[in-house]
C-alpha cells in the first residue's frame, strides 16, 4: 500500500524528493508557501504530481504518513508546529533518498569550509576514475540522482538543517571540519544545540566507517568524549601529528593513514591555513578509498574552487580585489583576514546573526587599513570596531562600498569583501552580493582601461 507523502518546499531538494517518491509508487503532494519556479512546475505536471503554492493545505498535509521537509523551513513555522503536534515523521530529502541507494556516502559538514572540501573531494574522486555524484547543499538533488542510480559514491555537503532531519542515515566516511557559532537563531540561541546537530553526521556509523575531524578544533575535541562514536577516528591537525591522521606544516601535508606519504603545500591549488585543513580532509578520503600519492597529486593539480570563496576578481592599479561573499559568519572572516599580509580595505556587514566579533580583534588591529560597513544597520560593526579601525565608514549599497574602497585603497593593498553577515538586507543571497561586487570591480577595470587609452 502506498504511503501518503507530503513534501514541504519545492526547491531543488523538494522536487527531487517528489520525483523519487513518485517513482516508488507513493501518493505525493508538494506544498510551498511561496511561488514554485516554472521549470519545477513543469516537472510536477509532467508526472501528474499534485502540488500547491502560496500556502499550505493543512487538512491534506496533516493526514500524511511522512513529511519530507526543506532544510530552509524552521521548526518555529506554524505548519511545522502542527506537524510535530500530530506526531507525523519528518525527514530530510537526503535521509529519504539514501535508503534507496546502494552507493557509499562521503558526508561533509562544518561551520566553514564544507563547500570547498566537498568540491575538492568530488573533484579528486571523479578525476581518479570513480563513478561519483555530488549532492546535498551543492550539486543536483540526491533524490533526483537516485531515481536513475548510476553512481557508486556520493559526496554530500550537509548543513546542520539537513542533519536535523536525518535519523537512520549512515556515512561510510564522515568529515567534520570545525564548529563555530552560527545559525543560533534556529537553535534557541543555544550553542550546544548547534554542536549536537553537527555531530549527527556520525550517527549510526560503525568500526568499518571513518570519521575525519579537525584535531585543532577545541569545540570538537571537548565534545568527542560526550559522544559515543563507533567509527574509526582520523584527526587532521595544523599543530601536531597523531599516530593515525594528517598534519599540515608550512611546506607539506603529511599523512599517516592506511599508507604514509607527504605532499608539498606548493602542489595544493588552495591557499591559506584553513584550506590546508580542507585539503587534508579531501586527500584523506581519497587515500582511504585506496588511491596512492602520485595519483592524488595528479588529480588535485587542476582543482578550481567555487565562486565567492576568497575568489580573486581583479588587480587594478596594484590593488587586489577579492570576493569572499560566502563568508557569512565571523569564523569565515577570521580565515579570510588571516590569508593576507598586505593592508586590507575590508567590506563587511549585512544581517547580523548575533555575531561576536571579538575573535577578529587582533587581526583587525594589525591588518585592516579601513573598514567599509555595508548594510541597513551597521551599528554592530561600529560597536565592535570603532576603537580598532581609524578609517571606518558607512555605505548602503554595493556600488557605494566599491567606490569607497577604490578611493581608499593604494597600490599593495587588498580590497576584501568578506561580510561576516547574511545578505538579505540588500541582496537576494550571498551569490547576488558577490556577483554585484565582481560586476562593479570589472566596471572599474573597464573605466580605468578606457581612461588610460584616452591619455
Amino acid at each position: 500500500m502506498s504511503k501518503r507523502i507530503s513534501i514541504l518546499g519545492a526547491g531543488e531538494s523538494g522536487i527531487g524528493a517528489a520525483l523519487l517518491a513518485k517513482s516508488k509508487g507513493e501518493t505525493v503532494f508538494v506544498s510551498d508557501a511561496g511561488n514554485i519556479a516554472e521549470k519545477f512546475v513543469q516537472e510536477l505536471n509532467n508526472l501528474t504530481i499534485h502540488f500547491e503554492q502560496g500556502g499550505h493545505n493543512e487538512n491534506h498535509i496533516l493526514t500524511s504518513d511522512l513529511i519530507i521537509k526543506s532544510p530552509g523551513i524552521p521548526e518555529k513555522a506554524p505548519i511545522m508546529k502542527k506537524i510535530r503536534a500530530a506526531g507525523i515523521p519528518v525527514v530530510s530529502e537526503i535521509e529519504y533518498a539514501a535508503q534507496y541507494s546502494n552507493a557509499k556516502f562521503i558526508a561533509i559538514t562544518g561551520s566553514n569550509g564544507k563547500t570547498t572540501t566537498t568540491l575538492l573531494t568530488y573533484h579528486l574522486l571523479k578525476k581518479l576514475g570513480l563513478k561519483v555524484g555530488l549532492a546535498g547543499n551543492i550539486g543536483d538533488s540526491l533524490a533526483k540522482q537516485v531515481v536513475d542510480e548510476q553512481f557508486d559514491y556520493y559526496v554530500l555537503e550537509l548543513s546542520s538543517f539537513q542533519l536535523d532531519d536525518m535519523h537512520r542515515f549512515r556515512a561510510d566516511i564522515a568529515v567534520l571540519l570545525n564548529i563555530t557559532p552560527d545559525h543560533l537563531d534556529r537553535y534557541d540561541y543555544n550553542f550546544q544545540n548547534y554542536i549536537n546537530s553537527k555531530f549527527r553526521i556520525v550517527q549510526n556509523m560503525n568500526k568499518q566507517n571513518y570519521f575525519i575531524y579537525s584535531g585543532d578544533d577545541t569545540v570538537i575535541q571537548n565534545n568527542l568524549v560526550l559522544k559515543n562514536i563507533a567509527a574509526t577516528m582520523l584527526p587532521i591537525f595544523l599543530s601536531k601529528q597523531s599516530e593515525f591522521g594528517a598534519l599540515a606544516t608550512s611546506d607539506k601535508l603529511a599523512f599517516s593513514l592506511n599508507q604514509k606519504f607527504e605532499i608539498p603545500t606548493l602542489n595544493i591549488p588552495l591557499k591559506g591555513k584553513h584550506n590546508m585543513i580542507n585539503a587534508m580532509a579531501a586527500i584523506s578520503v581519497a587515500s582511504l578509498l585506496g588511491f596512492e600519492k602520485p595519483q592524488i597529486e595528479t588529480a588535485i593539480a587542476d582543482f578550481q574552487n567555487a565562486p565567492h570563496r576568497l575568489e580573486p576578481v581583479a588587480i587594478l592599479d596594484g590593488v587586489e580585489y577579492i570576493n569572499d561573499s560566502k563568508a557569512t559568519n565571523v569564523d569565515s572572516v577570521w580565515y579570510a583576514l588571516d590569508s593576507f599580509t598586505k593592508p586590507i580595505v575590508w567590506i563587511a556587514g549585512g544581517v547580523d546573526k548575533g555575531n561576536d566579533y571579538s575573535q577578529l580583534n587582533d587581526l583587525v588591529k594589525t591588518r585592516v587599513k579601513a573598514l567599509i560597513c555595508m548594510g541597513v544597520d551597521n551599528a554592530p560593526l561600529h560597536k565592535a570596531f570603532d576603537t580598532l579601525v581609524k578609517n571606518i565608514s558607512d555605505t548602503a549599497s554595493m556600488q557605494q562600498a566599491v567606490e569607497k574602497a577604490s578611493a581608499i585603497a593604494e597600490s599593495g593593498d587588498v580590497v576584501l569583501l568578506s561580510p561576516a553577515c547574511a545578505s538579505f538586507d540588500l541582496f537576494k543571497n550571498y551569490m547576488d552580493r558577490g556577483d554585484q561586487f565582481k560586476i562593479l570591480v570589472n566596471e572599474l577595470m573597464s573605466a580605468n582601461k578606457t581612461k588610460n587609452q584616452a591619455i
